[in-house]
């Protein structure tokens, strides 16, 4: 019995030391478990850094294969590329061999022609490119003003054209400016031709947009849409300048739909076509250049 309790007793002790050193023991043991845990976290990120430089070393030793491929692909399509456009080259190179050979076939028939029937060719052209400063029209007037004039060659009754079309003519000129009067001004009769048709008229400004076509012959047919052109006559314009479609037909009244649109008129050509202008006036020419 007394030999129990002296066995009871000396656990007692026992777990009263263990009891006095827990904390500390735990203390410890946070520590070197926090100590482990930042050492993982040292290792970890060394282990992460190591292999992602082996990862990237072995992508880009990939890569190299695939960027040799790619433009071994690329080039093959170039190359392929290339020789569709070189058969499309020739294949318009010999067509246009074809229209040279016809060219020059009709030049030498012109050529025989012309001395045939003593032909006399229209004189040579020679132009002016002028921007358009100014606009002096208004609800009386439609005219422009260029920045050329008489010391560049411009004289007045020479034509004003654009890539769409007729313009008008140049009506007064200065030593470095002139002035446009358009085929829309009151003050504007242009010799026309119903191109489908061949039937004459005179184009009439009337200060509007769309410009009327007068005189024309009782049984002259007119439609729609048919394209008018310059007809040459007066010695104004030659034959041929477009100008515009007729638009509207009503109780004898033919309108056109101009090809050049006013509002757009940046730069203009000022043609001498070398014919004798019904409109020159040398006098008053003069007074203005002076």
């Amino acid at each position: 019995m007394k030999h129990r309790l002296g066995h009871m007793g000396e656990l007692h002790k026992v777990s009263a030391i263990i009891r006095r050193f827990a904390l500390l023991v735990l203390v410890l043991a946070s520590f070197c478990l926090m100590l482990l845990g930042k050492a993982d976290n040292v290792i970890a990120e060394r282990v992460g850094t190591y292999v992602t430089d082996m990862f990237s070393v072995l992508v880009e030793q990939m890569a190299r294969p695939a960027a040799i491929v790619s433009d071994v692909v690329n080039n093959t399509l170039e190359l392929a590329h290339i020789r569709i456009e070189n058969v499309k080259l020739r294949e318009k190179n010999m067509r246009l061999l074809k229209w040279q050979s016809a060219a020059r076939k009709l030049e030498a028939q012109n050529i025989q022609l012309r001395n045939i029937l003593n032909f006399v060719p229209a004189p040579e052209t020679s132009y002016i490119t002028g921007l358009v400063i100014a606009d002096t029209g208004g609800a009386f007037a439609h005219s422009f003003i260029s920045n050329v004039g008489k010391a560049h060659g411009v004289k007045k009754g020479h034509a004003v054209i654009t890539g769409d079309g007729l313009v008008g003519r140049i009506a007064m000129t200065g030593k470095k400016s002139s002035r446009i009067l358009l085929v829309t001004d009151i003050n504007s009769r242009i010799p026309v031709l119903v191109e489908s048709t061949r039937a004459k008229a005179v184009l009439a400004g009337d200060n509007t947009k769309q410009p009327l076509l007068m005189y024309l012959g009782r049984n002259a047919q007119v439609s729609i849409g048919d394209r008018i052109t310059t007809s040459g006559h007066a010695g104004a314009f030659p034959s041929g300048l477009p100008i515009g479609i007729v638009s509207s037909i009503n109780d004898r009244e033919v309108r056109v739909r101009l090809f050049m649109n006013r509002s757009r008129l940046e730069y203009v050509r000022i043609v001498d076509y070398n014919l004798s202008a019904i409109l020159q006036d040398i006098d008053s020419d003069k007074r203005i250049g002076e």
